[in-house]
């Protein structure tokens, strides 16, 4: 597994642990802020994958 990958998914864990933890704290921006997370780990680990298929051909 290459290591920007490894990266990203210890940074959703980590990330999504926070949220967690602190999700009665944060109140209604629990919401906004899981779903950038989500965008930023859908795109991340898109270019992750379209950089493999480059590699790869």
């Amino acid at each position: 597994m290459k290591f920007k990958a490894l990266l990203t998914i210890v940074a959703a864990l980590l990330a999504s642990a926070c949220l967690f933890h602190f999700k009665a704290s944060l109140g209604l921006l629990v919401l906004p802020l899981f779903m950038l997370l989500v965008v930023f780990v859908t795109l991340r680990l898109y270019m992750l994958m379209a950089q493999d298929d480059i590699s790869g051909n």
